[in-house]
């Protein structure tokens, strides 16, 4: 009877460690008792074989073909080595599908991870108890991942393998990284005190991130940044010191294009409503600050707002001079990013 009971206490102590449901290792435990008595007594192969177990005292009856059995003597080394594997198998199953389920509810948050291990091209990140798989391209370039490291990781989706097994994507570099981050570290984010309008990312080097507010006395802009730039440099820190800058949407798209461009200042800016272009005009001097560095400032600024941008100086000659010199850095990074990419296909 002591033993019996120790078995049921045990079935439970195993349950409870890997977070699972008893009744799953009892069923587990019953399909190994049928393994192992097909093992060691071979019935017809056709015969319909259970395993019952007792839940008052841990004992296990064999029907076959819905007839009691008593099992003459017992299961040898063999079938108790399948009995086991078969136990461990469905625990284990049963484990990542209850791992699985948790974090259904958490698709769409930032989990603190732990690379592990890289697989090929992908690393696989631990995020306690699931192993998450980060692709190269959720990852951020020019990042470096080491075994050990510590890093925030966005929940995008379940995938199925191959194996039909369900796995879980992560990303660093998606734009909802950013939202997600935002969320986490700014209550009046997370409170909807301050929204966010659009975000345009270019991972590991730099984002703007339109936001706005209803509540009067809330300046949306400096909830975002914090008290000295605390909260603006926590999110920067999570990113590999990504730049982030801060921009005040405003339903009246010149004002919202000229806010998109900061820092740069700009004189004037023409509409063509039609081809959704924006000719804007800025002081010569400010001509390389508002394209930025090989294009990325106003760029980012035209994805922000959706708008295509056309920047020109005031001097229409150095105008045309940073123009060329903007289109032939874009060029020789598209040509750049062309060969990486038959580099990596190849």
């Amino acid at each position: 009877m002591a033993v019996q009971s120790d078995f049921l206490l045990a079935i439970r102590q195993i349950a409870s460690e890997r977070g699972i449901d008893a009744e799953e290792v009892i069923t587990a435990v019953s399909e190994a008792i049928v393994a192992a008595y097909r093992r060691d007594f071979d019935p017809d192969k056709d015969a319909e074989i259970t395993a019952k177990i007792n839940d008052d005292n841990g004992s296990f009856s064999i029907f076959v073909n819905g007839k009691e059995e008593k099992i003459p003597r017992e299961f040898g080394r063999i079938a108790s080595q399948t009995a086991k594997q078969v136990i461990l198998q469905k625990v284990t199953e049963a484990e990542r599908d209850s791992v699985m389920s948790q974090f259904e509810k958490k698709i769409g948050t930032l989990e603190m991870g732990v690379v592990q291990r890289f697989d090929g091209q992908n690393i696989i990140v631990e995020i306690g108890k699931l192993a998450a798989i980060l692709p190269p391209s959720e990852q951020i370039y020019g990042e470096v991942y080491r075994p050990g490291m510590k890093i925030k990781v966005y929940l995008k989706e379940f995938i199925e393998t191959p194996f039909g097994q369900k796995r879980i994507v992560v990303s660093r570099s998606s734009d909802l990284v950013i939202k997600a981050l935002f969320e986490n570290e700014i209550p009046e984010v997370s409170n909807s005190t301050v929204v966010i309008k659009d975000i345009a990312r270019e991972a590991g080097a730099r984002t703007k991130v339109s936001v706005t507010s209803d509540v009067a006395g809330i300046d949306p802009i400096g909830a975002c940044v914090g008290q000295r730039g605390m909260r603006i440099v926590a999110m920067t820190n999570e990113l590999g010191s990504e730049k982030i800058d801060i921009i005040q949407y405003d339903e009246d798209i010149q004002k919202y294009i000229r806010n998109a461009l900061s820092p740069a200042k700009p004189l004037d800016i023409t509409l063509d409503e039609d081809e959704k272009t924006a000719k804007v005009t800025v002081a010569s001097d400010q001509l390389s600050l508002a394209i930025g560095k090989d294009g990325q400032n106003v760029r980012l600024a035209a994805k922000l707002t959706g708008w295509k941008i056309d920047i020109e100086g005031d001097s229409p000659e150095e105008s045309n001079e940073d123009k060329d010199k903007v289109e032939s850095k874009e060029e020789s990074t598209d040509n750049t990013s062309l060969e990486q990419s038959n580099s990596t296909e190849a």
